[in-house]
């Protein structure tokens, strides 16, 4: 999967390279509207990130005439909060439109989910275990598993990122963010061990270390 990121603050940038690089995503920029136009023609884009405010033009218009034409999914990244403008992105076909500043881990979660619903990928069956992302509902052999809040939101992250190991710093923030608790390591290896229990399937890898990957199987 090949992102390009069209954006001209550098410390956004920067700081998006190194989030996508975690991750595994190929996250390619530029950091204007020609360049970017250049890129589009040039490269196979799976998603493009774009900023509205260019130095060199609009990224609306970037968005109509050069993106919107190859059924590239997009999501805008701006600091334009104006209601008409999100309301009037998403009618002409962008997938998300999100106000700066942002938090990188929601933009992620974005990404990700953008790109499963691209793959036809919405609803995530690994052997015995479906979870439907858009309704939040896991089931085992079409019956729902009840979850806690943090529990769900574990497993939606590990979901969402199939076939990639979602580290444990990243299990831990979405925690502190779901709680404003402080958490530990111990805490993950606990809510993961419930996890497991709960849905009763070996489908939950454990990357000594690092973190927890789900495989499509």
């Amino acid at each position: 999967m090949t992102i390009l990121l069209v954006e001209d603050n550098l410390s956004i940038i920067k700081g998006l390279i190194f989030a996508f690089a975690k991750s595994d995503y190929q996250l390619i920029y530029e950091t204007n509207v020609n360049d970017a136009k250049r890129c589009l023609k040039d490269k196979a884009i799976d998603l493009v990130i774009l900023d509205v405010m260019l130095p060199d033009g609009n990224g609306f218009a970037l968005f109509k005439e050069y993106i919107k034409p190859q059924n590239i999914p997009t999501i805008f990244l701006t600091a334009r909060d104006n209601e008409d403008d999100i309301v009037s992105s998403l009618i002409n076909g962008a997938e998300d439109y999100i106000t700066k500043p942002f938090s990188t881990k929601e933009l992620m979660a974005r990404v990700s989910k953008v790109l499963l619903r691209k793959a036809n990928k919405n609803i995530i069956t690994v052997l015995d275990i479906t979870f439907d992302l858009d309704k939040m509902v896991v089931m085992k052999n079409g019956q729902i598993v009840n979850l806690t809040s943090i529990e769900m939101q574990l497993l939606y992250l590990l979901f969402l990122n199939l076939n990639k190991v979602v580290r444990r710093e990243v299990l831990i923030d979405a925690i502190f963010d779901a709680t404003g608790n402080y958490v530990d390591d111990h805490t993950i290896t606990v809510y993961l061990k419930r996890i497991r229990e709960k849905i009763g399937s070996d489908i939950i890898i454990t990357i000594k270390g690092v973190g927890y990957r789900i495989d499509e199987k």
